[in-house]
């Protein structure tokens, strides 16, 4: 289209996992499973659920703007001000503040390659440089990263855990970077699935928070709580940095449904942990399946595996969903031969492997 700007010719769309109804329509199925997009199998928070219910007669009125409540919550649970914390319509929109609000055209993002995508869409939306450094054993190199620094780098994404491969980096490689991190750059850790981390050096990026460092923490109610429909994130940060975002932050951002469902959802440490254990069961069973298959997988941090099925990823996708499967192709990410598939119920999985195990005999026999 002539009338677009001339930056945005080469972007391509986001490409969200399938809905439920529309591979139901497509192939006149009743059941199908969702393993596509990372959502907690277990469904909302349940005290969540009742605290919409209640909130439900007063949707005709505009939210609190601010987030207030939500926002004192959560500054209290990390022994923070309210000023250190900023809410968001899902963490994509805060990314796309972030970068709205600090980068200037022809200034350069760091970020892995693979990572979350919303990362580069948000650069070049900009008319900014996206720096993109390849992964090392499938998980953010950061040392490789931090050299790639120049005057002219105004941010450096950390997906940690990393969006699609379910890998982390330790907190010594964080430790490590962040002593000397150069005053002109902000380095924004996201991290999106920080309630499911079971492992015990996972970084402490608060800790650099408060020693004044220029850095920004990305979380998510869409995770672990189960909130993925109602859009609500927060950014941690220092109070300049959040001040800043608040001039480019949409008045109403965050509805007011979002904002009562996350704030019952912070009490709910019920379903964090049976979420956490499902999880890890369910990760476990992954791992001794695929091993059966002989299929390579990487490890994973997160409520979702990265697997290599050792042909076109996107055929086997094409094929789980005749069966009622969903799960995400990932050669959108450059990866051909692999398939990301979220942990579910017991039951799920197992459908999951069989319809697996069927679909790879189908291609090998043509």
């Amino acid at each position: 289209m002539k009338l677009m700007r001339k930056n945005l010719e080469d972007l391509i769309p986001y490409e969200p996992g399938k809905p439920i109804e529309e591979v139901k329509r497509e192939y006149g199925l009743k059941e199908v499973i969702k393993m596509a997009s990372n959502e907690n199998c277990l469904g909302p928070s349940p005290l969540a659920v009742e605290a919409l219910r209640k909130a439900l007669s007063n949707i005709h009125l505009y939210p609190d703007g601010g987030g207030f409540s939500l926002r004192r919550k959560i500054a209290q649970r990390l022994g923070l001000k309210m000023e250190n914390i900023i809410l968001g319509n899902g963490s994509d929109e805060i990314i796309r503040m972030i970068v709205e609000t600090f980068l200037n055209p022809g200034e350069e993002t760091i970020m892995g390659d693979p990572a979350f995508i919303i990362y580069e869409m948000a650069t070049k939306v900009m008319n900014g440089n996206c720096i993109k450094v390849p992964l090392k054993n499938y998980a953010h190199d950061l040392y490789a990263m931090r050299e790639k620094i120049t005057p002219r780098t105004k941010l450096f994404f950390v997906s940690n855990p990393n969006n699609p491969t379910g890998t982390m980096v330790r907190r010594k490689e964080v430790d490590e970077i962040m002593k000397d991190f150069p005053e002109h750059t902000i380095a924004v850790f996201d991290e999106a699935y920080y309630e499911y981390i079971e492992e015990e050096d996972f970084p402490d990026t608060l800790y650099w928070l408060k020693r004044g460092k220029n850095i920004i923490i990305l979380r998510t109610f869409s995770k672990i709580y189960g909130l993925a429909g109602l859009r609500i994130g927060y950014a941690i940060s220092s109070p300049q940095i959040i001040s800043a975002l608040n001039r480019v932050r949409q008045p109403f951002n965050t509805n007011s449904l979002a904002q009562t469902a996350a704030l019952a959802a912070l009490d709910d440490e019920e379903h964090v942990r049976r979420s956490r254990e499902l999880n890890r069961k369910g990760k476990e069973y992954f791992y001794r399946e695929f091993r059966r298959m002989g299929l390579e997988f990487i490890p994973t941090a997160t409520n979702f595996i990265l697997v290599n099925v050792k042909r076109d990823g996107r055929e086997v996708f094409e094929k789980l969903l005749r069966k009622g499967i969903i799960v995400r192709p990932m050669s959108g990410y450059g990866l051909s031969t692999f398939i990301r598939v979220t942990i579910g119920r017991e039951e799920e999985n197992q459908k999951f492997i069989s319809s697996l195990k069927e679909v790879m005999e189908e291609i090998e026999n043509g």
